[in-house]
C-alpha cells in the first residue's frame, strides 16, 4: 500500500533517523489507514469476522462482506453503512469454487479501489472423540477449514499480483499448537494453515503479497458459548489463561489493522497469538499444582 514512507531495497545505506518531512507518515490514522484498498472479509457475518469488516470499514478501506447467506451478511453490511463506512455484501457458499470466482469479480465490479486486503474469518468445527470422526464429518472440516483458504488465497493472489500485491490474513486458533480432546481434525486444518500461509509468504513475496494468520485463544463469541456454559471446562480455561478471562472478538482487531495496513508492511509468513497468554504458560503456583 502506498504510505509515504521509503523502504529500503538491501543496497541503500544504513538508514537515517527520521527527518521532519518523515513524522506526517507515522501518525497512527495515516500508518493504519487502509482507504487506499478494498478488502474482503470471508464469514465476515459471524462472531469475529463482523468485528474485523467493522474495524477495516472504520479504517478506510471498502469492505467486501462475504457469508454464507444474507441474513448473516446484510446486518453488518448496513451497520456499516450506517457508521459512513463503505460495504457491500455478497452471500455465497465460499467452499464451492467457482464461487469463490464470482466473489473476486464482486469485489473488482464494487469498488474503484484495487483488492489489497483478503481476510479469512470462516470456519466450522465439530467437537467428537478421534475414534468417533466419519469421513463426512471429516471432509467438511478440512474442506472449509484448509482447502477453501487455499483457493481463496489463489484467487485473492491473482487480483493482487495484477494491482501491485496486498495483505492476506488468515484467522487461525491455538488449537494448532496445543492438543485438546475432540478437536483432531479442526487442528489439523489450523495448523495447515498456519504453514500455508508460510509457504505462501515465501512464494508470493516477489509479487509484494504478504500471507499471515492470526491465532485466537478462547474467545466468548455466539458460537462458544456452550463451551462456556459448562462450568469444568470455564474453570479449566480460566485457570490456564494468564489474564484470566474470556477474549473478545474485537481484540483481534489491532491485529488484523497491523497486517492489514503499511504498519505490518515487514511482517509475512507469520502467525500472530492473540491468546491472553494461554500458550505463554500458566501459574501453577495459584492454580494449586504440585510437583
Amino acid at each position: 500500500m502506498a504510505d509515504g514512507v521509503t523502504r529500503p531495497t538491501g543496497t541503500d545505506p544504513i538508514p537515517r533517523p527520521p527527518g521532519l518531512d518523515d513524522m506526517a507518515a507515522l501518525r497512527p490514522e495515516v500508518l493504519f489507514d487502509c482507504s487506499d484498498a478494498t478488502a474482503i472479509v470471508v464469514g465476515g457475518g459471524g462472531g469475529v469476522g463482523s468485528w474485523l469488516a467493522a474495524g477495516l470499514a472504520l479504517a478506510g478501506a471498502g469492505v467486501v462482506v462475504a457469508d454464507i447467506s444474507a441474513e448473516r451478511v446484510e446486518p453488518i453490511t448496513r451497520l456499516i453503512e450506517d457508521a459512513g463506512g463503505s460495504a457491500h455484501g455478497f452471500a455465497g457458499d465460499i467452499s464451492d469454487h467457482d464461487t469463490v470466482q464470482h466473489l473476486m469479480e464482486m469485489a473488482y465490479r464494487a469498488s474503484s479501489r484495487p483488492l489489497r486486503v483478503m481476510v479469512n474469518a470462516a470456519a466450522v468445527n465439530r467437537r467428537l472423540p478421534a475414534l468417533d470422526v466419519d469421513p463426512e464429518t471429516y471432509d467438511w472440516v478440512m474442506d472449509v477449514d484448509l482447502r477453501m483458504p487455499f483457493f481463496l488465497s489463489q484467487a485473492a493472489a491473482r487480483a493482487m499480483k495484477a494491482t501491485g500485491g496486498g495483505s492476506i490474513i488468515h484467522i487461525s486458533s491455538t488449537n494448532a499448537r496445543f492438543g485438546l480432546q475432540s478437536t483432531s481434525v479442526y487442528a489439523a486444518a489450523k495448523a495447515g494453515l498456519d504453514q500455508l500461509a508460510r509457504t505462501l509468504a515465501v512464494e508470493w513475496a516477489p509479487h509484494g503479497i504478504r500471507v499471515n494468520c492470526i491465532a485466537p485463544g478462547f474467545l466468548m463469541t455466539e458460537l462458544s458459548r456452550p463451551l462456556w456454559d459448562q462450568a469444568p471446562k470455564r474453570s479449566w480455561i480460566l485457570d490456564r489463561v494468564p489474564l484470566a478471562r474470556p477474549g473478545s472478538p474485537v481484540e483481534l482487531l489491532g491485529a488484523c489493522l497491523l497486517l492489514a495496513s503499511a504498519a505490518g508492511s515487514f511482517i509475512t509468513g507469520q502467525t500472530l497469538t492473540v491468546d491472553g497468554g494461554f500458550l505463554a504458560g500458566n501459574d501453577w503456583e495459584s492454580t494449586g499444582a504440585t510437583t
